[in-house]
């Protein structure tokens, strides 16, 4: 029995998310393998026994400490939203020690974490998407020009953040600069978006050297304004139909977009595309590249919905990692 780590925590506000998302994985993944949740918070990387002891990963190989041997791991499944785990941090070390992990890789993770960067990218490939300015921490934002070009309302988000933490939607010029301010908390570059007013929409893909799946669109009805941190996480704030009462072209189409978005970019295991379906087109929202898997996440339900139990699913990523 091959022996996982699940790479957990993190060091964005997502902590608490990815805990759970390692919890779930854990569970559906331990018929078949022997699994460690490896939480990862700064500098203490540790696993915790069933009787609470905790015991330190040795970062010279990213092997387990244990009171009467050393455990090293056939591959890593990363489950961290956020930093190291989503933006190639993790990804590069895993690299250097040779150790197979299940999400894309460095480059991939780094360009796809940078919203600003990921939208340049496929903009080169004529992905439909929302204008869009970039303002890096210390720039002079002329809200004026800026709202002008945008528009009102417009989105005011962290360039690399998760979980919406940081979003606003700014509806008055003079809620421009609050909302910047409470993006630049989360990250050095803040990114305004035009308002795109339609249909929030998510897609899952999970593609091996042998399969291809492109599961069931999510359509996302918040309770609040928009998809935020609340809305994603409190049960009650969001309804998430799976699958999307949509017609079957728009389906097809959302389906389509979200599997060539995952090859131009380079992902590999299991992503989540995200759009918004304005006048019956889907224009590119974001794309995440290690998506919740926690019981109220979304690719668990599109999975469930296409009759993929999450241990196949998951198994899936793992097991491709041993092919050649």
């Amino acid at each position: 029995m091959r022996t996982i780590a699940i790479a957990a925590g993190g060091d964005s506000p997502e902590y608490g998310v990815s805990v759970n998302s390692a919890a779930e994985v854990s569970k559906a993944l331990s018929s078949r393998y022997n699994t460690y949740i490896i939480i990862i918070r700064g500098d203490n990387w540790y696993w915790e026994d069933p009787k609470g002891r905790c015991f330190s990963i040795d970062k010279n190989d990213f092997s387990l400490k244990l009171d009467d041997r050393k455990l090293k791991f056939d591959a890593v499944f990363i489950a961290i939203h956020g930093t190291p785990g989503e933006n190639g941090l993790l990804q590069g070390y895993f690299d250097m020690l040779k150790i197979p992990y299940t999400s894309c890789g460095a480059f991939c993770s780094a360009l796809t974490f940078n919203k600003h960067a990921t939208k340049l990218y496929l903009k080169e490939y004529g992905i439909p998407m929302a204008n869009s300015i970039l303002i890096r921490k210390g720039e002079k934002a002329d809200s004026k020009t800026i709202l002008a070009r945008m528009g009102l309302p417009c989105f005011v988000k962290p360039n690399d953040s998760g979980s919406s933490f940081g979003v606003s939607k700014v509806k008055k010029e003079e809620e421009f600069f609050p909302a910047m301010e409470k993006a630049f908390a989360e990250s050095n570059e803040v990114l305004i978006e035009s308002f795109m007013d339609g249909r929030e929409v998510a897609c899952g893909v999970v593609k091996t050297g042998e399969k291809k799946i492109i599961l069931p669109v999510t359509e996302i009805i918040p309770k609040n304004e928009f998809f935020d941190y609340e809305s994603k996480y409190t049960p009650g704030k969001s309804e998430e139909i799976t699958p999307a009462p949509l017609n079957e072209k728009l389906t097809g189409e959302i389906q389509q977009l979200s599997s060539t978005i995952n090859d131009l970019l380079g992902c590999k295991g299991i992503v989540r595309v995200d759009f918004i379906i304005v006048k019956g087109k889907p224009l590119f929202l974001e794309i995440n590249t290690v998506p919740g898997m926690s019981a109220e996440s979304i690719v668990p339900r599109q999975a469930a919905a296409a009759g993929i139990e999450l241990e196949d699913l998951y198994s899936m990523v793992i097991e491709d990692l041993f092919k050649s």
